[in-house]
């Protein structure tokens, strides 16, 4: 199945909401390869096989500037449709002969456009609409052959199209979910304009995975590392349905998993039937390397390398493996920088990213490398995972290690461990686990804090806790939680842990913080 085929490039210019765009472009089950702007005609065709369109994201950069990353001869060339989104936008205007100058007002956050003309883009969508500006440029002049299709009281070309050539450009950014009708937009290009082929769905996903899958490994057998979250149980799954038993799945407990979370995964491996799966207890390999370590990033680097090491060895007393399986996720490799994205940023290293040496990276099976969170549910209910796994809050893979804030050590991350089922047990008892945050928990500060009990001073340790919703995971809000359910948790976090006199409640958003605070 050419489950690839007519789908959308994307051309990555930088934006920090550039996956965003790939990501509501697939939730319309059209697929979507999110590339450099550096790619080659023949590149872009490899990772998009019979593209109907072309993307050009957003990014830091003011077109005039003598390094500004450039829009590829290819794309004209291809006389396929193309929108522009805010830098995309302007890209394609200088390109074309149209002005781009500094606004003389910048424009961040909610404005609204007054549509003019739909010219295809704004079809079926109200006259007057919010949508997100964040820009210091904007269009002096549309290049010849332009109309205008939309304009706000600060940027008279907020929207403009040449709809005889299927040239788009907009200055706002209709991928975040601040812009009211955003999602209807992209609909309006992707399917009407491009007419893209909507063969992005889980049971084809299911499909053509296990297929490749199967030809990937042929007859070898397949070592996974086991967390027990939703990413590694769907990959396992769907690597057990490609191979069966030559799937060797690997729980390795390396001591910082949440309350109860090691009998969770066993009880998982039990209900799939994966009859090769083994339980590793690593407790005493993790801590004894991560004695004394504080940095978040050598704490990420090292659990990389001592999993790699415990997998190493598992395989030795195994038998002979051929291949490492892993559930990587997309915005695993995203934040790790992983893409090749010219002048990214890592924002922080994932254990099974960066950590792994360079002998096992060759043998590496990760179903998953390219789908997104919100794909990775869809497949797994389709693949009958357990509701309980599915809908499992996001946990990192070096589990309480990045959330032990300091060093971590098994007196500490016993104090975290009950705290955090303190926490998250009232917010599913209040019915907010699933619905009301996308992802809660605790974390234990390397500080302590003077308080009293009793009569008596005390000096001890402090937890702070987060929620966030989000839909995404790019970007998030603090969940806005009752302030009575707060101090009722508060109240049993501080009588019920020992070591703890003092809960504090994480009110950032990301950006500018992350969720996880290491």
């Amino acid at each position: 199945m050419a489950l690839k085929d007519g789908g959308i490039v994307i051309l990555d210019y930088g934006s920090q909401t550039a996956q965003l765009i790939a990501r509501r472009v697939r939730e319309l089950n059209v697929f979507a390869a999110l590339v450099p702007y550096i790619y080659t005609l023949d590149e872009a065709r490899e990772a998009a096989p019979g593209f109907r369109g072309i993307i050009l994201s957003g990014g830091p950069t003011s077109v005039y500037e003598a390094d500004a990353p450039p829009l590829p001869d290819w794309v004209l060339a291809s006389r396929v449709p193309v929108l522009g989104i805010c830098y995309g936008m302007q890209l394609l205007t200088h390109r074309l002969g149209g002005e781009v100058a500094p606004a003389a007002r910048r424009e961040y956050g909610l404005a609204t456009v007054r549509v003019e003309r739909d010219g295809g883009l704004f079809g079926g969508l109200d006259a007057a609409q919010a949508v997100w500006m964040s820009h210091s440029d904007h269009i002096a002049r549309p290049p010849d052959g332009f109309v205008v299709l939309a304009a706000t009281g600060n940027a008279p070309h907020a929207a403009i199209a040449d709809p005889e050539r299927g040239l788009f450009g907009v200055q706002f950014h209709p991928e975040v979910s601040h812009t009211e009708h955003g999602a209807a937009m992209l609909r309006n290009f992707v399917i009407d304009v491009c007419g893209a082929s909507a063969t992005w769905t889980p049971e084809n996903l299911v499909e053509v995975t296990i297929e490749a899958t199967r030809r990937k490994v042929g007859a070898g057998r397949v070592l996974l590392g086991m967390s027990g979250g939703v990413d590694s149980s769907v990959a396992g799954e769907l690597i057990h349905r490609a191979v069966g038993d030559q799937l060797v799945p690997v729980f390795v407990n390396h001591g910082m998993l949440r309350q109860g979370e090691a009998d969770q995964v066993i009880e998982l491996g039990r209900q799939l039937n994966w009859r090769n799966m083994t339980a590793v207890d690593a407790t005493e390999d993790f801590l004894g390397a991560l004695q004394g370590v504080t940095d978040p990033e050598d704490k990420r680097m090292i659990i990389g390398q001592t999993f790699a090491d415990v997998f190493e060895r598992e395989a030795s007393r195994l038998g002979a493996l051929d291949w490492l399986a892993q559930g990587t996720i997309y915005p695993d490799v995203i934040e790790s920088a992983g893409t090749g994205r010219p002048g990214a940023k890592r924002i922080k290293s994932h254990h099974n990213v960066g950590g792994l040496p360079e002998h096992l990276k060759g043998r590496l099976v990760e179903p998953l490398r390219d789908l997104f969170k919100d794909e990775v549910r869809r497949i797994g209910a389709l693949l009958g995972i357990p509701e309980a796994i599915v809908w499992r809050q996001p946990f990192p893979g070096p589990g309480l290690g990045v959330r032990c804030v300091g060093e971590v050590t098994w007196e500490r991350l016993e104090m975290l461990r009950a705290a955090d089922h303190i926490f998250t047990s009232e917010l599913d008892a209040a019915g907010l686990l699933r619905e009301g945050t996308a992802q809660a928990f605790a974390v234990l500060l390397p500080v302590r804090s003077v308080g009293v009990m009793g009569d008596n001073r005390t000096y001890e340790e402090v937890i702070a806790l987060r929620a966030v919703t989000t839909s995404d995971f790019m970007t998030a809000d603090w969940a806005r939680l009752d302030p009575a359910l707060l101090a009722h948790i508060s109240s049993r976090i501080v009588n019920e842990v020992n070591g703890v006199n003092r809960v504090l409640y994480d009110i950032s958003s990301k950006p500018p913080a992350t969720i996880e605070w290491e």
